[in-house]
């Protein structure tokens, strides 16, 4: 099965990426909705929403590999995190990625958010085995961490590192087999979590019904968080000198957006000046660090996540069933 899985993969990549040329023709979907000139500063007018690979039953998690030139993403349906390589195409990276149990764990038991620490390790939020992992470079897999005072985390969701080292994480019920009637479920909230380099747990809100995304302004000073419900909104933190939070504002609000556009606030991330690429109904949001709507990079179906890559003014799209990519004039923040 996983030859046939890998061979449908290939097969779904456009002719062009096999035929040996260096920059194949990748086929296009979606527009650029402009609602703000400053808009012109980030992308060209003829930017286009290339995809790279489909065939994919749920995309997330992008994350680019810069020693080796290569992505990285997560298909969390079919427990698998999944390689994307300029001249090779679509390749199986690991599984199981998220779920190492018997028998079957609900419909979403892979891995979700992926980043990587400066040594290259690649750290994972495990839904099915409902942990934070990292991937050593020996074989095998590290616990970070997997419960909060004794009891077991929901199904980590986002991640983002902290310039100390401290992992930021979501934690909404998203893959538990029953979800919020899920039986295994053992807190009876969906909290944003802080884990220490020292391996302390802090518990820095539960006022989310469903934390999604997570990213960092530029400074560490602010900490975004998506909510993918029906109060759609993102909402942005002051961080403290301790690394807790202070009191959230809201940072924008598309709750009249559900239901008309394809998706819910996802996945983010923050270029070099602080806009803020949030995935969101209709594709992926580009906002200014004072929380003013730019534009929208609209894909047309419900967009994951994000993550800059190659330079870093490549911004890679995972959206439902594909792996897409969008050229433009910034930068990611770190690049």
């Amino acid at each position: 099965m996983r030859f046939l899985f890998l061979s449908c993969l290939l097969l779904c990549l456009h002719p062009a990426a096999s035929s040996g040329q260096a920059t194949p023709p990748y086929p296009t979907f979606g527009h650029i909705v402009r609602e703000d000139p400053a808009l012109d500063a980030l992308l060209e007018a003829d930017a286009q929403i290339e995809v790279l690979a489909s065939g994919f039953v749920w995309t997330e998690g992008p994350v680019w590999v810069r020693d080796s030139s290569y992505l990285l993403f997560s298909d969390a349906p079919r427990n698998s995190v999944m390689k994307w390589d300029p001249d090779e195409g679509v390749s199986l990276f690991m599984k199981p990625a998220g779920y190492t149990g018997i028998g079957d764990y609900g419909d979403e038991p892979g891995s979700n958010g992926l980043i990587l620490d400066p040594e290259g390790r690649l750290i994972l939020c495990e839904h099915g085995d409902r942990r934070i992992a990292r991937l050593e470079p020996n074989g095998g897999k590290k616990t970070l961490a997997d419960n909060y005072q004794g009891k077991r985390f929901n199904s980590p969701n986002d991640v983002v590192r902290k310039s100390n080292g401290d992992l930021y994480f979501t934690d909404p019920i998203y893959g538990l087999p029953q979800k919020q009637d899920d039986p295994r479920r053992e807190m009876d909230y969906c909290g944003v979590f802080r884990l220490s380099t020292d391996g302390t747990v802090t518990l820095l809100t539960k006022e989310f019904a469903r934390p999604n995304g997570i990213a960092f302004s530029p400074d560490e000073k602010t900490l975004y968080v998506a909510q993918s419900d029906r109060v759609a909104i993102w909402k942005a933190f002051p961080v403290k000198k301790d690394g807790t939070l202070g009191e959230g504002q809201l940072f924008y609000d598309v709750s009249d957006q559900m239901g008309r556009l394809p998706g819910a606030p996802d996945g983010m991330k923050v270029d070099a000046q602080g806009n803020l690429f949030a995935t969101g109904p209709g594709g992926i949001y580009i906002f200014s660090p004072k929380g003013k709507l730019l534009g929208r990079i609209d894909t047309g179906r419900p967009t994951a996540n994000c993550n800059w890559g190659d330079d870093g003014s490549v911004l890679y799209i995972t959206a439902e069933h594909y792996l897409c990519r969008i050229r433009t004039k910034t930068k990611g923040n770190g690049w």
